[in-house]
């Protein structure tokens, strides 16, 4: 047990190989290609297949072959037991040696009897899909939760396409603007209780740790915007996202949260972005 931690330890010593690692943690519990680690990191394919080959080897991480692409995904009991490792005199007694955010984590969300929970939906944009998720949230659920939403990217806009979706659903518009998500992350923003990603390039990038350590998910789907062809074409793609969207937040606001404590939780949310992405 020894070596195989000071082994997992020397792997992640190196800067790039903990970037990768850390970027499988964000996704957890996603599969992703070789090529989308490569660009999320800005590294040569070559290069990328070092680092992961290093950290199969070292069991972080596992490996699953699909047709002609190799899959990865973080190897969560491998990541448990180089905690453990660190920090074994928690498990005897000592919790004053932990580091207070793993404290928090340990804590069972607490019942929504009493107050409504804080969503934010985090794209790179806020110009669609976050905006969709937060409009549909907010007026399918608003009566248990309080939706947010915001873009990694400096500047944005509404997509009108979106807009015009919205408001041909019966949505009210009125009060959406694209934001930033730095909005939210200052000492006077609202504590999230949930953070959801719904594009994957905003769920590689690294963002700053929440305080509140909300519980997160990755609902990520394909870009509307990004559709080519008619005006038609481009609308059936923000119809399809719209409808993945709600699919998903309908299944979210309908556990039974006063029963759930937060690991299962967490596992609920995880199911819900990949049980209805099959479905799609």
């Amino acid at each position: 047990m020894e070596s195989t931690l000071t082994n997992r330890l020397a792997i992640l010593s190196h800067p790039q190989r903990m970037a990768v690692f850390r970027l499988l943690m964000r996704r957890c519990p996603d599969e992703l290609p070789a090529g989308e680690i490569a660009e999320a990191l800005d590294f040569k394919a070559s290069t990328a297949s070092v680092y992961l080959s290093a950290l199969t080897q070292a069991g972080l991480i596992s490996q699953r072959r699909d047709r002609t692409r190799l899959l990865y995904a973080i190897n969560l009991d491998a990541a448990r037991e180089v905690v453990a490792g660190l920090f074994v005199d928690c498990c005897r007694g000592r919790a004053d040696l932990c580091p207070p955010q793993f404290s928090d984590l340990l804590r069972s969300i607490s019942p929504m009897t009493d107050k409504k929970f804080n969503v934010l939906f985090v794209c790179t944009g806020n110009s669609a899909r976050s905006i969709f998720a937060e409009t549909i949230l907010r007026d399918r659920a608003g009566d248990t939760f309080i939706a947010y939403s915001a873009g990694t990217a400096q500047r944005s806009e509404l997509n009108p396409f979106a807009v015009e979706l919205l408001k041909s659903k019966g949505h009210d518009v009125s009060l959406l603007r694209s934001k930033n998500i730095e909005e939210f992350q200052g000492v006077d923003a609202p504590r999230m209780d949930f953070v959801f990603t719904v594009c994957d390039r905003a769920a590689n990038e690294e963002c700053p740790t929440w305080p509140s350590q909300p519980v997160s998910g990755h609902w990520g789907m394909p870009d509307p915007v990004k559709a080519e062809g008619t005006d038609a074409a481009k609308r059936l793609a923000f119809h399809q996202t719209y409808g993945a969207l709600h699919n998903r937040i309908i299944a979210f606001s309908a556990l039974p949260f006063d029963n759930l404590d937060r690991g299962s939780l967490q596992k609920r949310v995880d199911q819900i972005g990949k049980e209805t992405a099959r479905q799609e």
